[in-house]
């Protein structure tokens, strides 16, 4: 989640702060001259502060077509220091060359749904209103209604299981089943209701720390749009991307996501084992990509939690980049095992 609220900004942007904004800018330190990629744009918070904070050169980038149409007016503000690229920052490798540009000097990752898009009904991401069950970050692709009403029962609770940590997996996947023999789960509102009392917990019960569904709509959302097979593959192509010395700062909010970038970080940092039962040990060890920075986590501050409660789950880990060569990639599902992807058997190929 990317962002708090704000007031609007040129551009039709909020000019809002984004989640551990002062912590992120503290990591990049961006210099005068770089090459900075933030990507994931959203609302445009973490652009707009590390252009301030230095004539650098930002291209941003985000899969959802309305963020890049958005952001017209930060274009015309920093021109010519900003760039935006419309998809995945999976393929961000691809998108920066397209600019031809071969290295970075920085890169930020915001894992997650933005405010934006939370706080618009008509994207389907949020129970808090009633909307289409869609939740695609971008406008391709099945939508949440398409696997809410088409998954088997089992391919259903083990998403749901796996994907959102919820413990009640099993009993929501056969409410959902039961639910939709009547007619399609077509809305947010009808699958909260579902999932709601599927878990023995209205929404309204006193005491909850979340709302019911929200493990639930966690997993579908994540399902949908590939997000952690995207981040695997987001921190592969920063790795080849970043020059030797450029840092990469990642704010995750959950432990999916965090696990796996930590695994990530650990393993390129040299801290992991580079064995896979896919694979036998390589004959010599892979000289370290990454050198960690800082603590090995840090979380926002209670200030900060308290003026922007979305934050309250936020994680930031920073590496930067050594001289070494980047790590060649092993191919197919050994990959994400590797970094802790789960398998739930409808994700994503793996890293290229």
């Amino acid at each position: 989640m990317r962002a708090g609220r704000g007031v609007a900004a040129a551009g039709g942007l909020a000019r809002h702060v984004p989640v551990m904004l002062a912590d992120v800018l503290e990591a990049v330190a961006p210099r005068c001259g770089q090459i900075i990629v933030d990507a994931t744009f959203g609302g445009g918070g973490y652009t707009r502060a590390l252009l301030e904070a230095a004539d650098c050169k930002v291209v941003a980038i985000d899969r959802d077509g309305e963020a890049i149409r958005a952001g017209a007016g930060i274009v015309r503000q920093f021109l010519p220091r900003l760039a935006l690229s419309e998809g995945r920052f999976g393929d961000m490798e691809a998108l920066i060359a397209q600019r031809g540009i071969t290295s970075v000097d920085a890169i930020v990752l915001d894992i997650g749904v933005s405010s934006r898009q939370l706080d618009d009904a008509s994207r389907g991401f949020s129970f808090q209103t009633d909307g289409p069950l869609d939740m695609r970050m971008g406008r391709d692709g099945p939508t949440a209604a398409d696997y809410v009403n088409g998954l088997a029962e089992a391919d259903l609770a083990n998403v749901i299981s796996v994907l959102g940590e919820e413990r009640h997996g099993q009993a929501i996947a056969a409410a959902i089943v039961h639910a939709r023999a009547a007619g399609p789960i077509a809305t947010t509102a009808m699958l909260a209701r579902i999932v709601a009392g599927a878990a023995h917990q209205p929404p309204g019960r006193v005491g909850l720390r979340i709302h019911p569904a929200t493990r639930t709509f966690q997993a579908i959302r994540i399902l949908v749009n590939d997000e952690l097979g995207e981040l695997a593959r987001a921190l592969v192509a920063a790795e080849r991307l970043l020059a030797p010395g450029g840092r990469l700062a990642v704010v995750s909010f959950h432990s999916l996501e965090d696990r796996i970038v930590k695994r990530f970080f650990a393993e390129r940092a040299g801290q992991g084992a580079q064995g896979s039962r896919h694979r036998p040990e390589a004959a010599a060890p892979l000289a370290p990509s990454l050198r960690l920075i800082g603590r090995s986590v840090r979380r926002p501050r209670a200030h900060e939690i308290e003026t922007n409660p979305r934050a309250r789950s936020a994680r930031l880990r920073v590496a930067e980049r050594t001289g070494a060569p980047a790590w060649p990639a092993r191919g197919g599902r050994a990959d994400f095992e590797r970094l802790g992807v789960p398998d739930v058997g409808v994700l994503g190929e793996g890293l290229r």
